[in-house]
C-alpha cells in the first residue's frame, strides 16, 4: 500500500499510568483482524520528574526537519501528547529524570506486536519487570547459540554472515559488478524468468570453476540458512563456471554440500538456491545477472572473509577544503512580505493578477504543508516545492521516476540538489530554502510552468529559475548569481541528481 495512504488508518492510544502507548490499524473490510502493536518505555533504580508522549510524527520532527535535530528535542515544552487518527503516526515517550553524582539508571526501551488488544496490554504489563526484560536478552542470546549450532556454524561466521548480509539489505557498491559492467546491461527483471527467477528478491551471485573452492560453496549455502532464519529472503544464485565433460565433478560436489543440509528443501524455489551452468546462460543474460546481484562472489578473489575485507576498505578521501579566510560577518538581509499580495496569509499570497503564488520565509520559516507547483508537458515533467526540492520523471509519475520521490511532506527530503561553496571561506548554502539553508529570508514565485526562488547570503543574491521544456524531456535550472558583497569572491556550484 501507499504509505501515506495506508497511514491514515493507523489509530494509536496513549497508556498513561503504564508509560505506554499501543496502536492498530482500523480494518478496512469485514473480517479483517488487525495486530496491535505497543511501545514501553519503563525506568528503574530512578523516580521520573515528568512523562510525556508523542504519537504525530509532524510534531515530533517539525516541518523541513530531520530526525537529527527534531523539534521535540528543540522545544523546552513536554511533548504533545496528541493520540487518535493521526495523519502521520509514531510511538514516541520521554522520561525526565535527575541523575545524581555516580547514579546509574536503567531504561528499559520495548516495542512488541500483538493479535489483540489484550494481548498487547498484557505485554506492556508483562515487561513492567526489569528481571523480564533481562531474561529476553538471555533466551536471544541462547537462541542464537541453537541456530548455529544447528548450521554447524561459529560465531565467528555469523558476523561474517551479517555483514555480507547489510550489503544485501542495503545495496553496496563495492560488493556489486563493476560500473563497465553494469553500463551494458540492457535487459530487465523479465530476463531472469527464464532461468525460474522472479527478480523480486536481493540476488547473491556466486561463481565458481575450480573444485578445490568449494568451501566457498559450502560457506555460502550456509551463510543462506542462516539468513532464511533470521527472516531475510534472498536469492543465492551459483554459477558452474567448470566446463561440460561427461563428469560433472564440481556440479555433483555443489548439489551434494546443499542437499547434506537444510537448504535441500529450497533448491530452485523462491529466496532458496539456484545452481545453474554458465554455459547454459547467455552473454546478455550473464551481464543481466551481474548488474541486478546486489553482491557478487568469485572463487578467484580469495575466501568469503578474504572478499569482504578487501571491498570494504575505505576509499581514500578527498582532501578537505581548508579555508583561507573566516567567513565574513554579513548583516543579515531582511525581505518584507509584499503588500500587494491578495490572499495573504502572512507567509504568502497570489500576485495581483493572479499569475503568481509569492511566498516569503524568515531564516528557519517553513509552510504548514509543502507548496508545490507541477511543471510538465506530454512527455516529461517534475514536481518542486517551496524547499526546492522536487523529483523528475519521463512519461508516467509514478511508473518512470527519474529521480527519487518520497512523498513526506513532514521533512520534504528529494534527490535533487544545488549548492552553492565560498571556496575561501568553506561556507556552504542553497539558493533554495533546502538542503542548506543560510540564515537569511528566501522568495518564492511559483508560476505557470516555472518557479523562482530568490535570496541573498553574505553579500551573494541568487535567483534560481526551474522549468520544463514545451516539447522535450528535459528539465532546466537556471542560477543567477550577484555579487553584492563589495569584495572579489570566488564561488562554486555543484548539482546534485539522485537517481
Amino acid at each position: 500500500l501507499h504509505p501515506a495512504f495506508s497511514n491514515l488508518f493507523v489509530q494509536t492510544e496513549i497508556l498513561q499510568d503504564r508509560r505506554a502507548i499501543i496502536c492498530t490499524r482500523r480494518p478496512r473490510s469485514q473480517g479483517e483482524e488487525s495486530p496491535w502493536m505497543f511501545h514501553l518505555m519503563v525506568v528503574h533504580e530512578a523516580e521520573a520528574d515528568e512523562v510525556s508522549f508523542e504519537t504525530d510524527r509532524s510534531r515530533f520532527i517539525g516541518r523541513t526537519r530531520t530526525a537529527m535535530a527534531p523539534v521535540a528535542l528543540i522545544d523546552k515544552a513536554a511533548l504533545s501528547g496528541c493520540s487518535g487518527s493521526v495523519l502521520d503516526p509514531i510511538a514516541a515517550i520521554r522520561y525526565c529524570i535527575t541523575l545524581e553524582p555516580g547514579q546509574t539508571v536503567l531504561l528499559d526501551m520495548v516495542t512488541g506486536v500483538a493479535e489483540s488488544r489484550d494481548g498487547a496490554l498484557g505485554l506492556v504489563e508483562k515487561y513492567q519487570d526489569r528481571h523480564l526484560s533481562d531474561r529476553v536478552f538471555d533466551l536471544a542470546w541462547t537462541h542464537c547459540q541453537v541456530v548455529l549450532r544447528q548450521l554447524n556454524a561459529s560465531d565467528a561466521d555469523a558476523q561474517l554472515y551479517s555483514r555480507l548480509a547489510s550489503s544485501i539489505i542495503y545495496a553496496n557498491h563495492a560488493m556489486r559488478a563493476d560500473t563497465e559492467l553494469l553500463i551494458q546491461n540492457r535487459r530487465g527483471q523479465s530476463g531472469l524468468w527464464g532461468y525460474s527467477i522472479s527478480g523480486d528478491l536481493p540476488i547473491v551471485l556466486l561463481n565458481i570453476s575450480d573444485e578445490t573452492n568449494i568451501d566457498l560453496v559450502r560457506q555460502l549455502v550456509q551463510a543462506h540458512a542462516y539468513w532464511r532464519m533470521k527472516g531475510v529472503a534472498v536469492d543465492l544464485v551459483i554459477w558452474n563456471e567448470e566446463h561440460a565433460g561427461y563428469r560433472q565433478r564440481l556440479h555433483d560436489q555443489i548439489m551434494g554440500l546443499i542437499a547434506s543440509g537444510i537448504e535441500a528443501s529450497v533448491i530452485d524455489r523462491p529466496g532458496g538456491i539456484f545452481v545453474r551452468s554458465s554455459e547454459q546462460i547467455s552473454g546478455e543474460d550473464r551481464i543481466l545477472f551481474q548488474s541486478v546481484a546486489r553482491a557478487v562472489i568469485t572463487d578467484n578473489q580469495g575466501s568469503l572473509a578474504e572478499q569482504l575485507e578487501h571491498r570494504s576498505q575505505a576509499r581514500p578521501r578527498q582532501p578537505r577544503l581548508v579555508p583561507s579566510r573566516p567567513p565574513q560577518d554579513d548583516a543579515v538581509f531582511k525581505q518584507p512580505l509584499r503588500g500587494d499580495l491578495i490572499l495573504s496569509n502572512g507567509q504568502g499570497g497570489f500576485t495581483a493578477d493572479g499569475r503568481e503564488y509569492v511566498m516569503t520565509l524568515a531564516p528557519g520559516q517553513a509552510t504548514p504543508a509543502p507548496w508545490v507547483n507541477v511543471l510538465a508537458n506530454p512527455l516529461f515533467g517534475t514536481v518542486i516545492s517551496e524547499s526546492g526540492v522536487a523529483y523528475s520523471w519521463v512519461e508516467n509519475a509514478h511508473e518512470f521516476r527519474l529521480t527519487p520521490w518520497y512523498n513526506d511532506p513532514v521533512t520534504d527530503s528529494g534527490g535533487e540538489a544545488i549548492y552553492l561553496r565560498d571556496e575561501e571561506s568553506g561556507q556552504v548554502w542553497s539558493p533554495c530554502p533546502l538542503p542548506a539553508p543560510p540564515s537569511s529570508p528566501y522568495t518564492i514565485r511559483h508560476g505557470f510552468g516555472y518557479s523562482v526562488f530568490e535570496s541573498r547570503s553574505d553579500g551573494i543574491c541568487a535567483e534560481l529559475w526551474v522549468y520544463v521544456a514545451m516539447d522535450a524531456a528535459v528539465k532546466f535550472s537556471v542560477l543567477k548569481i550577484r555579487n553584492e558583497s563589495g569584495r572579489i569572491r570566488k564561488l562554486s556550484a555543484t548539482g546534485y541528481v539522485e537517481w
